[in-house]
């Protein structure tokens, strides 16, 4: 039984270390790429941020813009964020929180925003006009209604979220 020494080419060297240095540069390289693909699934989610807003006693049925601010985290970077709402009481006694952006161009609207139309939502951008309820008025730039803000009821104070889309289709008898 001899024992033979089996010994390397160098071609074959190259060849493991070439190989052996790829690989450690390609984990290099695919490492920061798998962790932000996979940090989402990873981070805890709290669903929707509900943010307080105003007393419920103080909502009526002619519709008010409220303001809050609420502390926004990008990366690294954390800033104050200020967003509006328009909220009112319908007929129902229940409340109704729409978003203030006109869904045609994204500039703000406001209640009774022009003499021409009293007891509307009016865009002055391009004359986009809405009925109460956040439905758009037919021949006017808008082409949905109003977004409603996602909302909760907590010890008498209402809680605003995202926007979601409007449910309102058509218009009823009485448009505000």
């Amino acid at each position: 039984m001899s024992e033979k020494k089996q010994q390397v080419s160098r071609r074959q060297f190259l060849n493991y270390t070439l190989t052996g240095v790829g690989g450690f540069m390609a984990a290099g390289m695919l490492a920061p790429m798998v962790r932000f693909a996979i940090d989402p699934v990873l981070e805890a989610s709290g669903g929707t941020d509900m943010q307080a807003v105003v007393d419920v006693s103080e909502i009526t049925e002619e519709p008010q813009r409220f303001d809050w601010t609420f502390e926004q985290v990008d990366a690294w970077y954390t800033s104050d964020t200020t967003k509006s709402a328009w909220v009112y009481m319908d007929g129902n006694d229940e409340i109704v929180a729409l978003s203030p952006t006109c869904k045609h161009l994204g500039c703000a609207v406001s209640w009774n925003g022009s003499e021409d139309f009293p007891e509307e939502f009016y865009c002055p951008c391009h004359g986009g006009r809405y009925y109460k309820n956040g439905l758009n008025v037919p021949d006017t730039p808008p082409d949905a209604a109003l977004d409603l803000f996602e909302m909760e009821v907590r010890e008498g104070t209402l809680y605003l979220g995202d926007v979601t889309e409007n449910p309102v289709q058509t218009q009823d008898e009485d448009p505000v």
